[in-house]
């Protein structure tokens, strides 16, 4: 019935098909006519708008009021997390900037820095140590700077990497800090270029922190 309503034969479709946004292949649309291009995970979908079948997508229509469209979401259900408006499948790896990089698992998620987040103490050589953001690198950088004028040295230059194997020590990851939400563990590890022991952190979320309900007018 609803492809009696919708669909219109024979098919008319436009002579160029749509370029289509990376990772979002040409399918059929619902009536069997024309290319479209597929809806991906989180994206708006109907009868028409099909979802990307060959990612295990459905057009969900749970949440959605009656005769409205859906959402494209998993078709087993399976847990996922959601990071800054965007949803990720259970088990998938992904870095929301160039310096973390977090992995989706039972609908929270466990992020790691990938900066070194080593601590620089003040020594003879380069008594003024300070890390600053380097133009076209995404890790911020040690330079060294002297008291009476702006002097910049790599601090590879000042330290160099060690000319002996370094044996590997650090701590198990603690708990992370919030029961639900994000939070942070933390061990201590020499696991860096200078093998020095150093805190290293990073960002955890056990689960996801229940909707409060709104409260009933008085």
């Amino acid at each position: 019935q609803v492809c009696a309503q919708m669909c219109r034969r024979p098919c008319y479709c436009p002579w160029v098909p749509p370029r289509c946004p990376r990772g979002s292949p040409l399918v059929l649309d619902g009536c069997g006519c024309c290319k479209i291009c597929a809806r991906r995970l989180g994206e708006p979908c109907d009868f028409l708008h099909v979802c990307d079948q060959s990612q295990g997508l459905v057009c969900d229509y749970s949440s959605a009021p009656a005769g409205t469209g859906g959402t494209c979401n998993f078709e087993d259900d399976e847990e996922g997390c959601e990071v800054n408006g965007r949803l990720y499948r259970d088990g998938e790896v992904f870095q929301p900037s160039c310096k973390i990089q977090c992995h989706c698992l039972n609908g929270g998620f466990n992020c790691i820095p990938l900066c070194q987040e080593d601590v620089r103490l003040p020594t003879p050589d380069c008594p003024y140590p300070r890390r600053v953001e380097i133009p076209g690198k995404c890790c911020p950088e040690w330079i060294c700077e002297a008291q009476d004028q702006h002097l910049l040295r790599d601090a590879g230059a000042v330290s160099p990497l060690l000319r002996h194997p370094c044996q590997e020590w650090g701590t198990e990851w603690s708990s992370c800090s919030a029961t639900c939400g994000l939070g942070f563990a933390t061990r201590v590890s020499n696991q860096n270029r200078y093998c020095r022991l150093e805190t290293q952190r990073r960002l955890c979320m056990v689960r996801p922190c229940p909707v409060l309900p709104a409260a009933f007018p008085a």
